[in-house]
C-alpha cells in the first residue's frame, strides 16, 4: 500500500485495535478519539455497538450494515453510525480512512 498519511500523522501513537492487518494512528482528545487507519487485509467486522462514529473514506472500500441497512462506501464517501446502533460489515484490503469516535476510551495505545 502506498503511503497515505504524512509524517505528522505517522508520529502519533499506534492504536491497539484487535483486527488483523490494520495500522492505526491515534489522536486522543479529552472526550473523543480520531483514528487514521489503513488495512492490508480483508477484515470481517462482527456485529457490535458503541458511542457514535463518523468516518471519511480515503482509499478502498468498506461495506457496512448499520441498523439493518447495508451500504458500500468508497473513496470520498462519508458514513455515520449513531450511538448504540448495532452495525457490522467488511473492510477490504487497501482501505484507508479517518474515523472520529465520540468516545474518549474506544481504543488504547499500543
Amino acid at each position: 500500500m502506498s503511503k497515505i498519511f504524512p509524517e505528522v500523522v505517522e508520529n502519533l501513537p499506534f492504536a491497539d485495535i484487535p483486527l488483523k492487518g490494520v495500522t492505526a494512528f491515534l489522536s486522543q482528545g479529552e472526550d473523543h478519539q480520531i483514528l487514521f487507519m489503513e488495512f492490508e487485509e480483508d477484515v470481517d467486522l462482527p456485529e457490535h455497538q458503541h458511542e457514535s462514529q463518523y468516518g471519511i473514506v480515503l482509499e478502498g472500500k468498506i461495506e457496512l450494515v448499520i441498523d439493518g441497512i447495508k451500504n458500500t462506501y468508497v473513496k470520498g464517501d462519508r458514513y455515520y453510525i449513531p450511538a448504540s446502533v448495532k452495525h457490522y460489515g467488511k473492510i477490504y484490503a487497501g482501505y484507508a480512512d479517518i474515523t472520529f469516535f465520540n468516545q474518549k476510551n474506544r481504543y488504547n495505545t499500543k
